[in-house]
């Protein structure tokens, strides 16, 4: 299956949405700890987050009700993604 390139473009158009897409890679985490582990301030990770989370690239692996210790990870599709933009050296 082709790459999709309009994922792969929006991911890389910005550096923080490349930094917790990165981070997710790893394994699941919080957005304060994402924001620690990638030293970047939790407002521009929670918007990341929102975005990657609209493209199905993210996902939150606890109930939506949840306001603390919200736990995120990437999808299968947002792994796909991680891998061409690691291949490629987009990131």
């Amino acid at each position: 299956m082709a790459p999709d390139w309009d994922a792969v473009s929006d991911v890389v158009s910005s550096t923080y949405r490349v930094a917790v897409l990165e981070r997710l890679a790893i394994g699941p985490a919080t957005p304060s700890q994402i924001a620690e582990d990638r030293e970047i301030p939790i407002s521009h990770v929670s918007r990341a987050l929102g975005r990657l989370r609209e493209q199905s690239l993210v996902e939150l692996l606890v109930s939506d009700d949840r306001r603390k210790g919200r736990v995120y990870g990437i999808t299968d599709h947002g792994s796909e993604i991680w891998q061409t933009i690691e291949a490629e050296n987009l990131a």
